[in-house]
């Protein structure tokens, strides 16, 4: 009889692969998403293009689950777009919150984990009355460049292995 898995094995178990559905760039304050098909990721600045690039180690870049685009439009009873929730990167298929203090690899690059992308005030303009409480626990992940390169629609994303 095999032995019990532990706790961080179980942390360490990811064999699901995510894909990029969405790349968007948040050109400017308050300006629309420019939605892309590829990216450039730089360990230096982030997101190329987006208005973050190089603001901020830790919040380099936004992702968010995909499926949890249409548990927020459930929980407001209406439609929500990517577009309203203002995050770089949509990836279907694996749970961001797995890869919590990890890297992971998407396209040619490698991302980081940094933490929780929390919602912000402007989830209640650009979703109603709720908006902010919607996407409380749905609002994905913030991640920091390890190597940069490129990224593209399709790309796989997968949680790489500790460095021990």
């Amino acid at each position: 009889m095999s032995a019990m898995p532990t706790l961080q094995d179980l942390f360490d178990t990811l064999p699901q692969r995510g894909t990029l559905r969405w790349i968007g760039l948040r050109p400017a304050r308050r300006e629309p998403m420019s939605v892309v098909d590829e990216a450039m990721l730089a360990t230096d600045s982030g997101l190329v293009g987006d208005r973050y690039a190089g603001s901020s180690g830790t919040r380099q870049v936004t992702l968010l689950q995909y499926e949890h685009v249409d548990t927020i439009a459930s929980l407001l009873g209406r439609p929500v777009t990517a577009h309203d929730l203002r995050r770089n990167l949509l990836v279907s298929g694996i749970n961001l919150m797995a890869l919590k203090n990890r890297r992971f690899s998407l396209g040619e690059a490698v991302l980081e984990h940094t933490g929780a992308c929390h919602p912000c005030s402007r989830m209640e303009r650009n979703l109603g009355a709720g908006g902010y409480n919607a996407v409380r626990g749905h609002g994905g992940i913030t991640a920091r460049v390890v190597q940069g390169g490129r990224i593209a629609s399709g790309d796989a994303l997968a949680m790489l292995p500790v460095q021990r």
